[in-house]
């Protein structure tokens, strides 16, 4: 261990700043000391959520919309690797399904800005009335964007991309992330419509799906 961090960690960041990685976004917050990491066991399992979901709140009270630096919080899960796309797209909803039980029973009511309909263009991932896009990165990801050598979870802040777009920034990045996902796969991803357009749950995971894919989240109900 290097400077007291994990190794999974310290590899994790590598990748992340390697010349070929695409996203300069997460490139800008890792530099910027904007990307939050930590490491839990097995995205097969309920074993460390409670943690997980503790953690992101935590991580929460940091998010300031009207900073410039857009901070997200990757969780990695190196204990056991789910073969497939289709294994870890399963795992990746159960573990945000048991995130989202933990919260509603704390009490947690859905953000406010985004729709709670898994199906929608409009939907994001609630946790703590925060909104959400998650990205999954894993080692049997189609997409070299995608590619890690563990299972990871993303958790962006959509207020601070809706920050960017109010300040035309985002167009200029998205941008700038698909020629450079086209540089390294051959062609953009298929799954990352524009904003408004398709189910945005189904970009989560980074598998293609088809027209008809259901997205597996059932958003609950708080305790009256």
């Amino acid at each position: 261990m290097t400077n007291g961090k994990d190794p999974v960690i310290h590899r994790f960041e590598d990748f992340i700043s390697s010349n070929g990685f695409p996203c300069v976004g997460a490139k800008s917050a890792l530099v910027r000391q904007g990307l939050e990491t930590r490491c839990y066991r097995s995205i097969l399992r309920t074993s460390d959520d409670f943690e997980l979901q503790r953690e992101l709140t935590k991580f929460l009270s940091g998010i300031d919309v009207s900073s410039p630096v857009v901070r997200s919080f990757a969780a990695i899960f190196p204990d056991e690797i789910p073969s497939t796309e289709a294994d870890f797209e399963r795992a990746l909803w159960d573990r945000l399904q048991s995130l989202h039980n933990l919260d509603v029973a704390s009490g947690g009511a859905w953000a406010d800005n985004v729709s709670e309909d898994p199906q929608s263009s409009h939907f994001s991932m609630s946790l703590g009335g925060h909104a959400f896009f998650v990205v999954g990165l894993h080692p049997a990801a189609s997409r070299p964007a995608r590619r890690f050598e563990y299972p990871v979870l993303v958790f962006n802040s959509h207020d601070q991309f809706e920050r960017l777009r109010e300040d035309r920034r985002y167009e200029k990045l998205q941008s700038v992330i698909r020629e450079r996902d086209k540089a390294l796969a051959g062609s953009i991803n298929p799954m990352l419509a524009d904003h408004g357009f398709g189910a945005a749950a189904a970009q989560y995971s980074g598998r293609k799906v088809s027209a008809d894919w259901v997205c597996p989240f059932e958003k609950k109900e708080l305790a009256s």
